[in-house]
């Protein structure tokens, strides 16, 4: 640190000094200062005075690169307390000085005084008297009062024997980091982050200063961590040309820290550049000047700021949105978006990719979201890895895509979640791009669910990476911060991408149009009842692709029992039918890349699987007849779904809207007709009734087939005690079929109909028609042999005919109890007289008897009778009309006519 010092001046003195004032901003040393005006529009002007009458020691000189004649030179005794001594007592206070000499080189000396006038301290008499200066007494003249003050003053310091007149050594060592530490980055990590003392010595910048650390007397020169002001570039010839707002931001800066005692934290050293972080009691400059425009955010030094990296961004944002100084021309990458397009909730509907995803809006509307700031799995050596007579998948070929593909998709699809714009990327063209593809406009977005950013989740798992920027590339996301955080810590943790363990690899199968493969796998799919899958495409309304995790393999699957609108082919002049692309929407929401359960019945000539897909209990073949979007085909007349079919069918007739917009009954002359020539059929079978539901429903076996149930249960149960099932080894999933242990202790068939937990497993047992929760330990896999293709379900489900229940819980109980007293566990005589949305309704006979079980409920007055319009059944509903009981009041017991 150079710093003159006063001498022979060789100079004719002022007449009459007029006093100045100003504002000190720097001490260079014991006898010269630097004093500022008031800043107006910009930074003030400044200049140096030197104290008239006295010297102080100099301080050190660091030798002046590429000149080696010059050297290095250190404190002189008492030069640094010296400067201390007016350093704490006047930086950034307000002084009043006269200038009584100027020499020819335009150096000024004068009296410096503390406050707005003379009467404040005089700043070389207190350094004289405490010992830090001594007074020029060559040339003293008798008439001057001041000079002679000064001199009395050195001779009662020399007396006392104050400062440099005491016995002991004043020197000081002041070592530059950069040329007497090997290692520096060594000697920031041994101070743990911890705050040093220290005081700024220098400001080169906004956001670069020199400082000296206390104790030890290490000058350092410390970049802010995680802002980037502008700077002073140096042209060829050695002048300094400044950024915009680079000289403002200097004295923003200096102003507050030059000389100033402050606490720094040393966060980190990348390439020998020390990072920190300036701590004063009055603020935090790195924030403060983000918050005033003189800074901007920098990604590579943001990630080692220990005070909050959100602190910063929000300071910056808050510039941005006032446009101050070098955000005044600034402009959101949302600023033409309302408010309602920039944040808003929708709901998933489909994982394009590891980075983007479809979401349907409250107006219904569709829309594509990439997230932002994230880059999804590449393949780095495609060419080179790529098998040339394979297809290429990107799903199944790129490591680590399918897993950040699940990953989304199980978190994702079909729950809503919210979305916040953080920016449009413009559509780029083929010529902008040269060999790359043009991509088309992109909305890229910080999606979050439960609170979790899901961008973040992705790359903290290493099933993405973070895309870096250009320090002005404002198209990002607004958690760009923890988005790096999070791949910092997958990189650490070998996470997915990062692990160096081997890429996981997915032989998948694709056997869709393969017939020779299909053929291969029918039996298997055929013989495993309902099977798991993923609905990865929806071509139209009744054609899927699947993917099926158990088998590995992909297949193309037809949904069974339904004939549906056809799509336009890819040939000329082709048209699509009418509601072909409602059908597929409506199959796309409803299963699109969810998890389903199939059953394969068989498989046509091209190689597709022909079954019923389920979803949730739904059938989709006859949610598509529901919904007007399909008809029955008369291949469902040999499926056990085919009476299901049919109601939901007459109901979708009934609404006349969509596919039966212009359908027309036929008159009701020719129904009356047809129904006259009808007549009842009685056809009785013996039933044993096994299981009564609250709601008046009951499960029968045929009495025929019994035989048949025990030596299958009989085999079964010998099998069981032979090869007792490891408890446990069964895994549950909603649609199986298994072996369930009842509470008599023996095994029976049954079926999963949900899972809550391990220990909640809702099952169903098929041959009995009773329903109970299990825990997965009281179950167990069921053997080929005793499947429902060995033998059916033996538990079929029936309604009673011509009866009403009553919606009154109390009432419909009584029925139900007196119904399990007379029936249960029983054998009836059954006939079926028509079909309900559910199940076949029918009448039931006691054996001996002969008495009508409905019958006898309407009589007990239980239940009422049900009015059907059928002609065919008017002589047995006239049997039974007699012992109806109700009349105008009847509602109030829970009855309707």
């Amino acid at each position: 640190m150079a710093t003159p010092v006063s001498g022979s001046v060789q100079s004719n003195p002022a007449p009459a000094p007029a006093l100045q004032r100003g504002i000190v901003k720097m001490v260079l040393s014991g006898c010269a200062i630097i004093v500022r005006g008031q800043p107006r529009g910009g930074p003030p002007p400044e200049r140096q005075i030197n104290l008239s009458n006295v010297r102080a020691g100099a301080l050190a000189r660091r030798a002046i690169q590429n000149q080696p004649e010059t050297k290095d030179t250190p404190d002189e005794p008492w030069a640094f307390q010296a400067r201390e001594f007016l350093r704490k007592k006047m930086i950034g206070k307000e002084v009043c000085f006269t200038v009584e000499i100027k020499t020819q080189q335009g150096r000024e000396y004068g009296m410096v005084y503390l406050g707005k006038d003379t009467s404040g301290e005089n700043i070389a008499e207190s350094l004289v008297s405490e010992g830090l200066a001594t007074v020029r007494r060559e040339g003293i003249r008798g008439n001057n009062p001041d000079q002679a003050r000064l001199c009395d003053l050195e001779d009662q310091a020399k007396s006392s024997k104050k400062g440099m007149w005491s016995e002991g050594g004043g020197s000081h060592t002041i070592r530059d980091l950069k040329y007497s530490i090997e290692n520096p980055r060594n000697f920031v990590d041994s101070l743990h982050q911890k705050p040093v003392n220290a005081i700024i010595e220098h400001v080169r910048d906004g956001s670069v200063v020199r400082a000296l650390l206390l104790p030890d007397y290490y000058l350092v020169t410390v970049m802010l961590s995680g802002i980037k002001c502008p700077t002073f570039k140096r042209e060829a010839d050695g002048a300094e040309t400044p950024e915009p707002f680079a000289a403002e931001a200097k004295f923003f800066t200096e102003s507050r820290l030059l000389q100033r005692d402050v606490q720094i934290i040393l966060e980190s050293c990348p390439n020998q550049i020390i990072l920190g972080t300036i701590l004063h009691p009055n603020g935090n400059i790195t924030e403060l000047l983000l918050k005033d425009g003189f800074a901007r955010c920098v990604d590579w030094s943001m990630a080692v700021y220990t005070q909050g990296a959100e602190k910063l961004r929000a300071a910056e944002r808050s510039a941005k949105e006032r446009k101050v100084r070098i955000w005044k021309d600034y402009v959101a990458p949302t600023a033409n978006l309302d408010q309602k397009d920039r944040q808003f909730v929708a709901k998933v509907m489909q994982v394009v990719n590891a980075d983007a995803i479809v979401v349907k809006l409250n107006s219904g509307e569709y829309k594509t979201i990439h997230l932002s700031s994230i880059r999804p799995p590449r393949n780095e050596g495609e060419e080179k890895n790529k098998d040339k007579d394979k297809r290429f998948r990107p799903l199944y070929d790129i490591p680590y895509m399918f897993e950040a593909r699940e990953f989304l998709r199980k978190k994702l699809i079909g729950k809503k979640v919210n979305v916040t714009v953080d920016y449009i990327r413009a559509a780029t063209t083929a010529a902008e791009t040269g060999p790359v593809p043009a991509f088309p406009e992109r909305t890229c977005a910080t999606v979050t669910i439960g609170g979790i950013n899901i961008a973040e989740a992705l790359v903290s798992k290493g099933l993405a990476t973070c895309i870096r920027y250009r320090q002005d590339d404002d198209q990002r996301s607004s958690h760009y911060d923890e988005l790096l955080a999070a791949e910092a810590r997958a990189i650490k943790n070998g996470k997915g991408l990062h692990s160096k363990k081997e890429v996981p690899i997915h032989r998948v199968a694709d056997i869709s149009g393969e017939t020779q493969k299909a053929k291969q796998f029918l039996p298997f799919l055929q013989r495993a009842g309902r099977s798991e899958a993923v609905v990865e495409y929806v071509f139209s309304g009744s054609r899927l692709k699947l993917y099926m995790p158990k088998e590995t393999c992909l297949i193309t699957f037809l949904l069974a029992g339904i004939e549906c609108p056809r799509g336009s082919r890819n040939i000329p002049g082709g048209t699509a039918e009418p509601f072909s692309e409602e059908a597929t929407l409506f199959t796309k929401e409803l299963v699109l890349q969810r998890e389903v359960e199939v059953e394969v019945e068989s498989m046509d000539k091209a190689g597709n699987f022909i079954g019923w897909l389920h979803i949730e209990g739904v059938n989709l073949s006859v949610a598509l007849v529901e919904n007007s979007l399909s008809k029955v085909h008369f291949t469902a007349e040999r499926s056990s779904y085919y009476k299901t079919l049919q109601s939901a069918e007459e109901v979708a007739r009934q609404r006349k809207d969509k596919l039966w917009a212009n359908y027309e009954e036929k008159p009701t002359e020719e129904v009356a007709q047809v129904s006259e020539e009808k007549e009842r059929v009685a056809n009785y079978r013996a039933v044993y009734v096994t299981e009564i539901t609250d709601g008046l429903h009951f499960y029968t076996q045929d009495v025929e087939t019994g035989a048949q149930l025990e030596n299958l249960m009989e085999t079964m149960r010998a099998e069981i005690a032979a090869q007792p099932p490891v408890e446990g080894s069964f895994t549950p999933h909603r649609g199986d079929y298994c072996m369930a242990k009842f509470a008599d202790g023996e095994w029976y068939r049954a079926r999963v109909e949900k899972v809550e937990s391990p220990a909640k497993v809702h099952v169903f047992y098929i041959d009995y028609g009773n329903r109970e929760v299990l825990s997965s330990v009281r179950l167990a896999t069921l053997p080929p042999a005793f499947s429902t293709r060995a033998l059916p379900a033996q538990a079929t489900e029936y309604a009673f005919a011509f009866i009403q229940v009553s919606q009154d819980e109390d009432a419909r109980a009584d029925a139900v109890d007196c119904i399990v007293k007379d029936i249960q566990n029983t054998q009836c005589l059954l006939n079926v007289e028509y079909s309900g949305a559910s199940c076949p309704h029918v009448t039931l006979q006691f054996t001996d008897s002969k008495d009508d079980v409905g019958l006898g409920l309407v009589k007990e007055g239980l239940v009422m009778v049900d009015v059907r319009k059928e002609k065919h059944l008017q002589k047995m509903l006239n049997i039974w009309r007699y012992g109806d009981f109700r009349a105008d009041d009847a509602d109030e017991f829970g009855y309707r006519r």
